[in-house]
This record gives structure tokens, C-alpha cells and sequence, in this order.
């Protein structure tokens, strides 16, 4: 016997209780530096999970952000484009980045610009919104990575304006509780500040790990170390030279791979001087990090200062633990002992020694890299943290999205 009619209507109605429960896809802008670095990396990221949940995704910026998605009909690039005029000794970016939020969130009705960084990218988009009618401006996220905060605050050519964008944000996030006690220790922004993570969703590599390894050159029994950054001063390269020299001195074998965000070629003379030509190997703007991630056998960070280090975070996803400094938000995304090993900041010797550990125990390297992989996916996972994004846009909006907006 088919079902009644009752059941028939019941069920209709049920369906079309969830549709209507169920939020509309927003429509998101995002703006980033698009080089190579954590907060550039992690927006282009952010926008593509965002595009993969449904929503709509606006990029702009004045060049395609690294790692954005290519071929995905919810994802858009408007290019921001910087004239030079003899007027101006220096080409300005502000005013033309804040023209082109308002014109994207004006012809797209964006209902939220999630800006990555707050200078200039929060002072643009206040400076956007005033330009819209009431009705059309989007909500501002403003999520802070680094040294807006632990540097360019401190500046009081720019601590004013920082701090104005930010308190005319409808909702400030940081990447670490680090960086949110960095902002409020240097700011004195009164509005809540929100710490959501940093995530990093690995791809399937593409070779395997010893096809890998035999292209950078490293020979049966060599261990690979991996070092990945933009090469800025905060990252002490410096430092890092160091550590390979200690480990060298000590008899081990092994190859220091660094996939650079900018051009290597300043170091070249020092990594000559400190005999490391032959332990040294280099790699730029490499897109594919997942076939790198996996054949290492752990990572070395000697940064001065961190707000989270997405790329420890990078090979703690492909079970990889990493040596570095205990500074900024790294302590918050290793757990020392138990997923990677960390030493006081500048003591290349105690890094040295931590390398040359795991190094000549690897029951224990795996351990710390099972470790390392599961605490990523279980605090950092795409799963975990875009949630929390999505969470927040909708919290900050008022009524439906796109209601009072222009088509």
C-alpha cells in the first residue's frame, strides 16, 4: 500500500522547512598580499573551501593571490590596478584598492570583505564602505597576521590608522591568542577580538617521495631537512645557516631544503662562507609543496618571532614534526614534546641538538609526526576552522544576507 496523502504532504513540508532553514550561500570578497606568505596563502585557501561550501568569491587584489584556485565558477579576481604619476614620488595603493572594494561590492552586492591584514587592506575597506550607500556596504572582517600588529602598531606613522580601521571593523580576528594579546597590548582595541586558527588542507601529492628526493639530490641514508618561508628578516635565515653548520660539525648527514618565497640570491655568499654549498639546496615559488612536505623527514624554523607559522602547520598535516624557536603563536600550534621539538629563541645549539635527535631515533620522529598530523587535523583542519569563519560572517550580518543590497 503506497503512502497516504497526509504522509505525502508531511514529507513535502519537511523538505521545504529544511530548504527554508538551511542559509543561503553568501557572497564573500577577500583581500590579501597575494606573495607568497602565511596570510596570503591562508586567504587563498580560506576562498577556495568558502567556493567549495557554496559560497560566492571575490578576490581582489593587484595580482592572482598565490595558491588561488584556478577554473572554479564561484571564485572571481578583480585586479586592482596602481598608476605611477609625477605627482606622487611613490605609487600609492590605498585609494585604488578602496575604489575597487566599493565598485566590486557595489556591481556583486557583497555581503561581507573579509581583508587579510590590516594595512592597508582595513583602511581601504573603511574607506569603501563610506564611499556606499548605507544599504550596500558589506560587513568588514579584518584578520590580523603579524607584524601589522607586533610591528607596524608600534609605528606612530601608522598605529593611529590601524587602530581606527580596526575599531571601525565589524569583527577583528587574530591567528593565534598570541597575536590577539600582541594587539591589545599595542593597540588598546576596545572591540572583541576573536581568535580563530590558521588551517592548511593538503592535496595528494603528485610524486612519490623518492622521486622527490632524488631530484634535489640526496643520496641513500641523507636526511632531508625542510625549511620553508619568504627569506624576511624575521625569519632569521641567519640563524638558520647556523643550525646547519652545528649539525654539520656534529657528523650528520643530511641535505637543508628551503622552498623560498623570494628570491635566495642575497644568502648565496653567506651559505658559500659557511661551507654549505653542499648541503644547501634551493627552490622558489614552488606551488606543489605536497610532494616536498612529504619526503622530508622533519622541518627547521629559526624565526624571531611568529604569529602561528602556517608552514610547521603544512608538515604537521603530512605527519612530518618540525624543529624550531619558541616564539610567538608556535608554542600554540606545537605541543612540545609531543608533536615537535622547541628550543629558547637564538640557542642554534639546543636546535642542533633537538635535530640530531630525531635525527638518530626515528621510532621517536614518527611518533612525534603521528602526533603532529593527528593534532592538525583534530585543531587546524579545514573542517575545524572554516566553520568558524562561516559562523562569524553570519553572526555580523544583519537579517538575510543580501537584503538592502543592490543587485
Amino acid at each position: 500500500m503506497g503512502p497516504s496523502l497526509c504522509a505525502l504532504a508531511s514529507g513535502r513540508i519537511c523538505v521545504e522547512w529544511q530548504a527554508f532553514m538551511t542559509p543561503p550561500p553568501l557572497k564573500i570578497g577577500i583581500t590579501c598580499y597575494p606573495s607568497v606568505g602565511g596570510s596570503g596563502i591562508l586567504a587563498a585557501e580560506l576562498g577556495e573551501e568558502l567556493a567549495r561550501r557554496g559560497h560566492e568569491i571575490h578576490f581582489i587584489s593587484y595580482e592572482r593571490p598565490f595558491r588561488m584556485p584556478a577554473g572554479d565558477p564561484r571564485v572571481f579576481f578583480h585586479p586592482v590596478v596602481v598608476n605611477s604619476y609625477d605627482l606622487f614620488k611613490y605609487p600609492d595603493y590605498t585609494l585604488p584598492l578602496s575604489v575597487k572594494m566599493a565598485e566590486v561590492s557595489r556591481d556583486h552586492a557583497l555581503d561581507v570583505l573579509h581583508v587579510h591584514y590590516a594595512v592597508p587592506h582595513a583602511t581601504a575597506a573603511f574607506l569603501a564602505c563610506s564611499m556606499l550607500p548605507a544599504g550596500q556596504r558589506p560587513k568588514v572582517i579584518t584578520t590580523l597576521h603579524g607584524t601589522d600588529t607586533t610591528l607596524l602598531a608600534r609605528d606612530p606613522g601608522y598605529g593611529p590608522a590601524i587602530r581606527h580601521a580596526l575599531e571601525h571593523s565589524d569583527a577583528i580576528t587574530t591567528v593565534s591568542e598570541f597575536m590577539r594579546r600582541e594587539t591589545l597590548a599595542h593597540l588598546a582595541v576596545t572591540r572583541p577580538i576573536e581568535v580563530i586558527y590558521n588551517f592548511f588542507e593538503p592535496r595528494p601529492p603528485a610524486r612519490a617521495p623518492t622521486d622527490v628526493r632524488r631530484e634535489l639530490g640526496l643520496r641513500d641514508g641523507e636526511a632531508m631537512l625542510l625549511h620553508l618561508s619568504n627569506l624576511r628578516a624575521l625569519k632569521r635565515i641567519d640563524l638558520l645557516l647556523a643550525t646547519a653548520v652545528r649539525l654539520g660539525q656534529a657528523g650528520e648527514s643530511f641535505r637543508l631544503v628551503i622552498l623560498a618565497g623570494a628570491d635566495f640570491a642575497p644568502f648565496a655568499a653567506e651559505v658559500e662562507r659557511l661551507g654549505l654549498a653542499g648541503r644547501v639546496v634551493v627552490r622558489q615559488n614552488v606551488a606543489d609543496i605536497e610532494d616536498y612536505l612529504q619526503a622530508a623527514d622533519l622541518g627547521l624554523f629559526t624565526s624571531e618571532t611568529e604569529s602561528f607559522c602556517l608552514s610547521i602547520l603544512e608538515l604537521m598535516s603530512l605527519g612530518r614534526p618540525s624543529v624550531a624557536f619558541a616564539v610567538g603563536g608556535i608554542p600554540e600550534v606545537v605541543a612540545d614534546g609531543e608533536t615537535g621539538l622547541l628550543a629558547p629563541f637564538g640557542d642554534t645549539a639546543a636546535l642542533a641538538a633537538h635535530v640530531r635527535s630525531l635525527l638518530r631515533d626515528p621510532a621517536r620522529r614518527a611518533a612525534l609526526g603521528t602526533a603532529a598530523q593527528r593534532r592538525a587535523r583534530d585543531l587546524f583542519s579545514a573542517a575545524a576552522i572554516v566553520t568558524r569563519y562561516e559562523e562569524l560572517y553570519r553572526r555580523i550580518l544583519p537579517g538575510p544576507p543580501h537584503a538592502g543590497r543592490a543587485p
